[in-house]
């Protein structure tokens, strides 16, 4: 059983406008500097642990990569890990770029 959602780039911005969802970019760090979803959080190892241990697994969480593929694996983890409400950007940030209020 599948323990995240895959999410289109509209989809994606309807969550964050409608249920504020913890977002949590897995790309390198260079390209997150270069830009990202607003509000995201760079996901390093520390981070992602700590948010495994101790995250609020009500919270709704919205995970992108570069593409789509990562960002499943990763979802999957917290889904996995117990959290109910965790969606995978399908497409990632290249995919998400269409929707200009989404990055920054």
């Amino acid at each position: 059983m599948k323990t995240f959602k895959s999410v289109s780039a509209a989809e994606g911005a309807q969550l964050i406008a409608d249920r504020n969802p913890l977002i949590l970019d897995c790309r390198d760090m260079k390209d997150y500097r270069a830009g990202h979803i607003d509000n995201a959080m760079h996901v390093h190892e520390q981070l992602r642990d700590s948010l495994l241990k101790k995250g609020d697994k009500e919270r709704n969480l919205l995970i992108y990569c570069y593409y789509g593929h990562a960002s499943e694996h990763l979802a999957e983890m917290f889904g996995d890990f117990g959290f109910k409400q965790v969606y995978s950007l399908a497409g990632g940030f290249a995919g998400s770029k269409e929707h200009h209020n989404l990055t920054r």
